[in-house]
């Protein structure tokens, strides 16, 4: 079966889709296969040969040469082999060309049904390969469309369509068709069934990757960010730290006249950031995290656990609306705190 539009149909796939014509061949194999057990039985013996060079396909039906038939399928008795040629003995596999259109509308639609599952399966793994690149990076996505009921926003990726679930949404913004946002991409499924990818824009690794595009001197590995713990929506500590004495590592993080930091709270929708300096001490580093609280005193109470004091004008700001500032400092730090007014 010489066929120069099939094989011309796969480089196609391939060039538009990213889908490997090896991986197709594969799929047309398998549907070639299960035609064929269709059509001579699920017991019958059948090899497939394709020249992707020649442009070529050939199906042959399989029988072993054997004394005695026991079933007809898949054997051949050694005095019908010797009429076909005298050059075949027991055995040996006697091969008879199979034309496609021998086969029923049965057949030929079981096999279209595995080449149309292939490649959608081909479609769903090329996506995945990309997605899986920029996992734990962000993405700029243009919003599609917005589910009024559901408020699951549709974006279109480089990739493809992806949706981003309202519990992934900032708590408060919203979203006009046409918007370009930044995601973070939190997962990628590889799974047959679920969602591709999962996007978020309030997973903390959508702030520290914000840094790492803004902040030079973050991407030059001169500045490190330590840690960050976020309420999305409401504010984000992020702790940084210099490896070079002469560079500030929270200045570098805020920029001239704030340029650097505000570009990122604009795309957060007004999100506060709190730039904590990250230090080896433990105490250092907890009245740091409690910013913009002034803290007198950090003792260590145990080996994840202190006390700190503070002013008594100070102490509604150590503790935040709601404990906040209190939760979010323990967070980043992994201590735990206990503030007291002096």
């Amino acid at each position: 079966m010489k066929n120069k539009e099939f094989f011309i149909a796969l480089e196609l796939l391939e060039k538009e889709k990213g889908i490997p014509k090896e991986y197709m061949l594969e799929k047309i194999e398998a549907a070639l296969l299960s035609a064929l057990k269709k059509e001579y039985g699920s017991c019958s013996l059948m090899r497939i040969a394709m020249d992707p060079e020649k442009e070529d396909i050939k199906i042959y039906l399989q029988k072993e040469v054997v004394e005695e038939v026991t079933n007809p399928q898949c054997q051949i008795s050694l005095e019908e082999a010797k009429a076909i040629s005298r050059k075949y003995t027991l055995g040996k596999m006697v091969e008879t060309e199979v034309k496609p259109r021998d086969f029923r509308r049965l057949s030929a639609g079981a096999a279209k049904s595995v080449i149309i599952q292939g490649i959608r399966e081909g479609e769903r793994k090329v996506m995945q390969d990309a997605y899986e690149s920029k996992r734990e990076e962000i993405i700029t996505a243009t919003v599609s469309k917005i589910d009024p009921i559901s408020g699951n926003v549709v974006l279109q990726t480089d990739t493809s369509y992806a949706v981003l679930l309202k519990n992934e949404q900032i708590p408060g913004e919203s979203f006009l068709v046409g918007d370009r946002i930044k995601v973070f991409v939190q997962e990628v499924n590889r799974e047959a069934r679920g969602p591709l990818v999962t996007l978020s824009r309030v997973h903390p690794g959508l702030v520290r990757r914000m840094f790492e595009l803004e902040v030079p001197e973050i991407q030059d590995g001169i500045v490190l960010v330590k840690g960050v713990s976020r309420e999305a929506g409401s504010r984000t500590k992020i702790a940084v730290f210099s490896r070079d004495e002469d560079v500030d590592a929270v200045g570098a993080c805020i920029g001239n006249h704030g340029m650097r930091i505000s570009g990122i709270v604009d795309e957060l929708r007004g999100e506060k950031i709190d730039i904590v300096r990250y230090s080896e001490s433990v105490e250092e580093y907890v009245a740091a995290a409690l910013s913009p609280a002034t803290v007198l005193s950090v003792t260590m109470t145990a080996e994840r656990a202190c006390r700190v004091q503070v002013a008594p004008d100070q102490l509604s700001l150590a503790i935040g609306k709601e404990g906040q500032n209190a939760r979010l400092a323990a967070r980043l730090t992994g201590i735990k705190i206990d503030i007291k007014a002096d």
